[in-house]
């Protein structure tokens, strides 16, 4: 079974990540769709510079763009799915806090309406 990428949908139906992901430059969003196919390809063999570890289940998505350096966070779920849940560009090293807080808010929320 291969694998297949996600975006977390709140309670209204929104996507804010694929909403992310629209509002990048043409260019940016062709640089972050080539690693999304990477990551349902290889799963979890899709190692750095491409993916990283973040907190606990948060992983990221590391694309170089003209915009900066933009990261999609996202975690590994049953049935071989990766969820999509926050999009953001950096502007610092270090992976903001806040940044990381909204990806687990997202994370526990689709958890918990999964019944899980």
């Amino acid at each position: 079974m291969d694998w297949t990428v996600e975006y977390y949908k709140d309670r209204e139906g929104k996507e804010p990540t694929a909403e992310f992901i629209e509002a990048l430059s043409n260019e940016a969003k062709v640089k972050v769709f080539r690693i999304i196919k990477l990551l349902k390809d290889y799963g979890v063999l899709l190692k750095e510079p491409y993916t990283r570890q973040i907190k606990g289940k948060v992983r990221e998505l590391r694309i170089k763009g003209n915009q900066g350096a933009i990261r999609i966070l996202y975690f590994t779920y049953t049935g071989k799915r990766f969820i999509l849940l926050h999009g953001f560009v950096k502007k610092t090293d270090k992976t903001p806090v806040r940044e990381i807080e909204v990806a687990e808010k997202r994370l526990n929320d689709f958890i918990q309406r999964q019944g899980g």
